[in-house]
């Protein structure tokens, strides 16, 4: 007996293919076509149909009512089916995020897989949880150039969930290393300006100490605390910059090396500047008033 050949088609093929999506659409405004559409039909009963934000309403009138476009040449007939169709898959997608989102607020209230299998029409608690691990994909993106939807697997699913959840980790690390550089800038900035007599200073080294004095008793928006950031770093490049020319360091007492010091460890932690803007840039202008 011949064997019949596998199908070519993998049964999963549904579920790891990323799928194509409507995505953001002004909804109202396509269902305000579509009453348009009815109205230049001279539908006796559309001014029953609901308002153009009640988008689930508004289909089912398109739908009863859809022989009131019958006497409508064959184009707007079809233009109109086409925008239900498309409204149709819309409200789909928006009904799987408010599904997710409705599933998470039960786990968070304590509820069990197996209350919510019954309500996620499936059998048995695993089935709930893989069922609401697929629809979560909709919320989430892969890492390609295109950043496509998440494959709707419950593994990958937990990937991007892992990936995502790091990436959150690493940014609040990095806002709250930046914080706590935010917090010692104004404090170092000002210990080493209160060490300026005892620097040995060249002419760039004085400017840029200069435009931290000047903008020092203003720092209070982010813009200033970013001038007052290039600032320092500037003058710590002019100060290094001399000590490496002249092969002596640049500050003449302790107490200026000390401050010196922090300076430099300060712009060489987490979050550290970078190249300083010129003088005459935007942000030195905005931040030296």
């Amino acid at each position: 007996m011949k064997k019949r050949a596998r199908s070519a088609i993998r049964p999963t093929r549904p579920l790891v293919k990323a799928p194509m999506r409507i995505g953001s659409l002004d909804a109202p405004a396509v269902v305000g076509e579509l009453r348009k559409i009815h109205e230049d039909a001279e539908d006796p009963d559309v001014e029953r149909m609901p308002a153009d934000d009640e988008l689930f309403g508004a289909l089912v009138y398109a739908e009863k009512h859809v022989q009131a476009l019958r006497s409508q040449p064959p184009e707007v007939q079809r233009a109109a089916a086409l925008k239900r169709v498309q409204l149709w898959e819309y409200l789909r997608e928006q009904t799987e995020i408010h599904q997710v989102r409705a599933v998470d607020d039960a786990r968070r209230a304590g509820a069990q897989w197996i209350e919510l299998a019954p309500a996620l029409a499936v059998g048995a608690p695993n089935a709930a949880y893989n069922k609401a691990k697929r629809l979560k994909a909709v919320q989430l993106i892969d890492e390609t150039p295109q950043a496509h939807p998440v494959r709707r697997t419950p593994e990958a699913v937990l990937s991007a969930e892992r990936r995502i959840a790091l990436e959150q980790a690493t940014e609040r690390c990095a806002q709250e290393a930046a914080q706590r550089r935010h917090e010692l800038l104004v404090p170092v900035a000002t210990r080493l300006l209160e060490q300026r007599e005892s620097l040995q200073c060249d002419e760039d080294a004085d400017y840029w100490l200069e435009e931290i004095e000047a903008v020092l008793p203003h720092c209070q928006t982010p813009l200033q605390m970013l001038s007052l950031n290039r600032y320092l770093d500037a003058a710590l490049r002019a100060l290094l910059k001399l000590e490496k020319r002249t092969g002596r360091s640049p500050a003449l007492t302790e107490e200026a090396r000390l401050a010196l010091a922090a300076a430099v460890e300060l712009q060489q932690g987490p979050g550290a500047s970078h190249e300083p803007d010129s003088p005459d840039s935007p942000d030195a202008m905005a931040c030296g008033a």
